[in-house]
């Protein structure tokens, strides 16, 4: 069975290197759709309940959200950097209430107090669901990702292999140490 929970996502980037005008800045709004797969949890009755679902992917997500997304190699990063640098805004304003952990990986790299997304690839909708998906693997049981931005959408199914010990009285993941993030239960 699965739990299907939707992001909307507003974000401005541009193609790099791409003919045209898609080569200039500009925004979008798309969205992101997590399919988690799992058996259903007997003390709840559902897979795993949508709106924890939300609250684990939403921790990352909120990086991209109102988010400048440029590639590595893009020219107008370091020149945008400079600009935040002498607007007194690269490391954060006291108003940028909503920052995600800042996070590294092979595919991107988020710096939330600036609200800007480093990525290796341009930001395509095959590119998203790539990252979204290596960000998150570990926490869902992820069975398909599905994102949308304008008029482009893409989607991608992963085998669903993790065992994730979850809460009998919540359904929600368990952390490292047995213990329920949400109501306290404790694994015996």
């Amino acid at each position: 069975m699965r739990s299907i929970t939707t992001f909307d996502l507003q974000y401005a980037h541009r193609f790099y290197g791409f003919q045209g005008e898609a080569q200039y800045l500009h925004g979008h709004t798309g969205v992101l759709t997590i399919e988690v797969e799992d058996t259903v949890n007997e003390g709840v009755s559902m897979v795993y309940p949508c709106n924890e679902i939300q609250k684990v992917a939403w921790d990352v997500l909120k990086n991209f959200d109102h988010a400048l997304v440029l590639r590595e190699d893009d020219p107008l990063l370091p020149a945008i950097l400079d600009v935040y640098e002498k607007q007194g805004i690269k490391n954060g304003h006291p108003q940028n209430k909503m920052k995600g952990e800042a996070f590294k990986t092979p595919l991107a790299t988020a710096y939330p107090d600036c609200r800007l997304v480093v990525t290796k690839e341009t930001m395509t909708v095959e590119g998203m669901i790539k990252i979204v998906y290596d960000l998150l693997k570990e926490k869902l049981n992820i069975a398909k990702i599905t994102f949308t931005s304008g008029v482009n959408a893409g989607s991608a199914e992963f085998d669903t292999k993790n065992d994730i010990e979850r809460c009998p009285l919540c359904g929600i993941s368990l952390n490292e140490e047995g213990v329920c993030p949400k109501c306290g239960y404790k694994k015996q």
